[in-house]
C-alpha cells in the first residue's frame, strides 16, 4: 500500500498542475528568456554614448525649466530649457565637426600635392610640410602645408579637409564661416605662418619676400573661385593649380632659385627624416 502511495506521489509530481493547459507553461518559461532579453537590450541603449548624451540633455533641460520656471515663470522655464539643449548640442558638433575634419587634413595634402607637381614645368617650385618658425630646439608650433615659390610670386598654401555636409560663405571679406562656425582663428593662423616665412625668408635672401596666405578647402562646396578673406585667399582645394597659373609675373628664374633655396634653408620639415 505504502509503495502505492509513493508510485502515486510520484506521478503526481511528473503531471502539469491541474487545470494548467500546455499554453500556460510555454508562457512561463518564456516569461524569464524574454525579461533577460529586455534587460539586454535596456542595456545596450544605455551603453550607446549618443543616448547618454541625450539623456543627460533632457535631464539638464528639466532641471533648468524647473528652476526657470520658478522664478522667472513657466514660459522664459521652458525656453532655457530648449536653449540649453539647442548650446549643448552645437558644441559637441563643433568639437565633433572640427576636430573629426583637421584629423584628415593629410588627404588635402596629398591632393594639392598632387596639383603643384604638374607646375614645376611652368618654373614653380614647392616645399611641402615646413615648420615656422623654429626656436633654438629647432621646435615649432606652426606648419606651412606648400610653400610655393614661381614666376608669379611666393605663396604659403594650407590644405583643409572640412565637413561637406556644412556650407561655406563670407560676411564682408572680414569673416569665414563654415556653418555656424567662424574660422577667424584659421585664417588667422594661416596668415601668421605666412608672415612669419616672409620675414625669415627676407632676412636671408636681404630683401623683402611678400609671402601669400591661401587655403585649400576639400569638401564643400565653395561658391566662389578666389575669395580673399582678411587677406587670406580661399577656394576650393581643386582650383589650387589654376589658382597660381592665373598670376602675372613677377619674378625671374633667378629669384625663384634664390628664394627656393632660401627657403629650403631656413623653414626646415615639420617631420625631419
Amino acid at each position: 500500500m505504502a509503495i502505492m502511495e509513493r508510485g502515486n506521489r510520484q506521478e503526481t509530481r511528473g503531471r502539469p498542475p491541474q487545470g494548467e493547459s500546455e499554453e500556460s507553461r510555454e508562457h512561463r518559461h518564456e516569461t524569464p528568456v524574454k525579461e533577460a532579453s529586455e534587460e539586454r537590450s535596456y542595456r545596450a541603449m544605455l551603453s550607446d554614448p549618443q543616448v547618454r548624451r541625450w539623456m543627460w540633455r533632457i535631464g539638464t533641460a528639466v532641471v533648468i525649466g524647473a528652476v526657470g520656471s520658478l522664478v522667472f515663470g513657466v514660459r522664459l522655464g521652458i525656453t532655457a530649457a530648449i536653449l540649453a539643449v539647442i548650446v549643448d548640442t552645437v558644441r559637441r558638433s563643433r568639437r565633433n565637426s572640427t576636430v573629426s575634419a583637421w584629423q584628415k587634413t593629410s588627404a588635402a595634402e596629398r591632393r594639392t600635392e598632387k596639383q603643384l607637381r604638374s607646375l614645376q614645368r611652368n618654373g614653380f617650385l614647392v616645399l611641402h610640410a615646413r615648420a615656422v618658425p623654429r626656436d633654438e630646439d629647432g621646435v615649432s608650433d606652426g606648419q606651412i602645408d606648400h610653400l610655393v615659390i614661381g614666376p608669379s610670386g611666393v605663396y604659403a598654401i594650407d590644405s583643409e579637409k572640412w565637413d561637406k555636409r556644412l556650407p561655406v560663405r563670407t560676411q564682408s571679406h572680414l569673416k569665414l564661416f563654415h556653418g555656424p562656425f567662424n574660422r577667424k582663428d584659421r585664417l588667422d593662423e594661416a596668415r601668421w605662418e605666412a608672415e612669419q616665412a616672409s620675414r625669415i625668408i627676407g632676412e636671408q635672401v636681404g630683401f623683402e619676400v611678400p609671402v601669400q596666405p591661401s587655403v585649400a578647402i576639400y569638401g564643400p562646396s565653395i561658391p566662389w573661385k578666389v575669395m580673399r578673406v582678411r587677406d587670406v585667399d580661399v577656394y576650393a582645394g581643386n582650383r589650387a593649380r589654376a589658382y597660381l597659373r592665373r598670376r602675372p609675373k613677377i619674378l625671374t628664374d633667378t629669384d625663384v632659385q634664390g628664394i627656393f633655396q632660401a627657403a629650403e634653408k631656413v623653414l626646415p620639415p615639420k617631420y625631419p627624416d
